[in-house]
């Protein structure tokens, strides 16, 4: 018996840390440094590719045979890394600068009787540039390297599993199963790394990794009402939360005059029942909504776990199905 599986990642920058990096050339105007967000189901990345900017993608395959409930033979199937392009409007024209791609690094399978377990890491440098600060005041003008590690579990009774081993600080990572499914993301990125990483050394095709941090995609429901907000027609001010600071409590009443909900934009929040903590939400997520709809308190304390970003909405420029609907998601989740 022969047994398949996959996982990917398609690495891309969104809007919000494309606008805060030290971008180059100056003379472009209206440079869109910027990707659009992958879709929730990819079912062909070569034409998602033409269609859309990412900085590249990571297609992690293999196979086992099995005889006898035992494997027998394995190995990795088509995949790989794969190039994405940035494209920039200098004017009349689009320029479109494709990532350069390093060579993928595949570590040898590791086989007992009744799994195998692969690792595949892929990533290049990001086809824009950004300046970073040299000695002597000079300013150097750096590519920055991103890369996704990931590992696919296969076993003998026909089970899969994945996981992100490491990825680069910058940008953002989702991670996409067997069937093409949004599954993970990368729950906060380092602004700062896209001026650092331009070193292969300080990467896996050097002497190191760095372990991600990750959230479960955000539901459907969330999706559909972060584009709501997203078209709203009001100015959004987003704020930050450092490490250990408290974004609501558990038992306070909203504001009387501006209740709010309030959308992940970047980071980890901790949701805390009665003192302990029950789930962790990341960027995409959507949370505050049941104190508004049942007219009552807060029903948990949401304390930042890494810095985030977060943007406070006002509940009037939602519609209250969407809220109700997103309510009735986060109790069947808890």
């Amino acid at each position: 018996m022969r047994a398949e599986s996959a996982v990917s990642s398609i690495s891309w920058t969104p809007a919000e840390l494309a606008t805060s990096l030290p971008l180059f050339p100056f003379a472009l105007r209206a440079p869109r440094y910027a990707d659009t967000p992958p879709p929730q189901q990819i079912d062909d990345l070569d034409s998602l590719r033409e269609e859309l900017a990412f900085c590249g993608a990571n297609v992690l395959r293999a196979w086992i045979e099995v005889e006898d409930g035992r494997i027998v033979d394995s190995g990795y199937g088509e995949g790989g890394g794969y190039v994405g392009v940035t494209r920039f409007d200098p004017g009349e024209s689009t320029i479109a600068v494709p990532a350069v791609l390093l060579q993928d690094l595949r570590e040898t399978p590791q086989v007992t009787g009744d799994s195998a377990r692969f690792v595949q890491t892929a990533g290049g440098h990001a086809g824009f540039p950004v300046l970073r600060r040299g000695g002597r005041k000079l300013l150097r003008i750096v590519s920055p390297l991103f890369w996704t590690t990931l590992a696919l579990t296969l076993r003998a009774d026909g089970s899969a599993e994945h996981e992100l081993v490491g990825a680069s600080r910058f940008p953002r990572h989702w991670i996409y199963d067997a069937t093409g499914s949004l599954v993970e993301k990368t729950a906060e990125v380092d602004r700062n790394a896209a001026e650092r990483a331009s070193a292969a050394e300080h990467t896996p095709w050097g002497d190191e990794n760095s372990p991600a941090l990750m959230t479960q995609a955000e539901s459907a429901v969330e999706r559909a009402l972060a584009a709501e907000v997203s078209a709203a027609d009001w100015t959004p001010r987003p704020f930050t939360l450092a490490t250990g600071q408290i974004l609501v409590h558990q038992g306070e009443a909203p504001a009387e005059l501006a209740p709010l909900v309030y959308l992940v934009l970047d980071g980890v929040l901790s949701v805390d029942v009665d003192g302990e903590a029950v789930a962790e939400v990341g960027a995409g997520a959507v949370v505050g909504e049941r104190a508004l709809l049942e007219r009552g308190k807060r029903t948990a304390t949401l304390t930042a776990a890494t810095p985030c970003k977060i943007l406070p909405v006002p509940a009037r420029d939602v519609s209250p199905g969407a809220l109700s609907e997103l309510s009735e998601a986060h109790r069947r989740e808890g």
